[in-house]
């Protein structure tokens, strides 16, 4: 018995090590973009223009990709912005696809999929903020 308990807290030791490294990575990767992005970058620029969503669309952009980083490190709010963080991916694989980005949309791919990962190992903490807001609301693990 203690064989298996103990087995079971490794796995989740090792589990939380290995979701704490992707938060600090996915923090990194969105802190850096939006840096380019709330700098207005020239390239940052010319890019959202020719999606047409102009530097107005970068700011937010950028504003919701910095909010996002601090919020990789707060463990309330990790799990929400995570997911929110795969619905910025989707949107982005999809702008750069309509724009002709081909291989490009590769790389947003690649981190909406990082992203997912750390929604799905941290969706105890999005349902811990459903209940505050919904009390009464029955959750479930997807």
């Amino acid at each position: 018995m203690t064989t298996t308990t103990t087995a079971t807290i490794t796995t989740s030791r090792a589990a939380n090590v290995g979701l704490w490294t992707l938060q600090v990575l996915l923090a990194a990767v969105y802190a850096f973009s939006a840096s380019g992005k709330l700098t207005a970058d020239a390239q940052n620029v010319a890019g959202f223009e020719a999606m047409g969503l102009g530097t107005t669309g970068m700011y937010i952009v950028g504003a919701l990709e910095l909010a996002g980083a601090i919020a990789m490190f707060v463990p309330r709010l990790t799990g929400l912005a995570a997911l929110c963080f795969v619905a910025l991916m989707v949107g982005a694989v999809t702008a750069t696809l309509a724009v002709g980005g081909g291989t490009l949309a590769v790389i947003p791919a690649v981190v909406g999929v990082l992203a997912a990962v750390v929604a799905r190992g941290r969706w105890d903490s999005t349902m811990a903020l459903v209940q505050l807001v919904r009390p009464g609301l029955r959750t479930s693990v997807v």
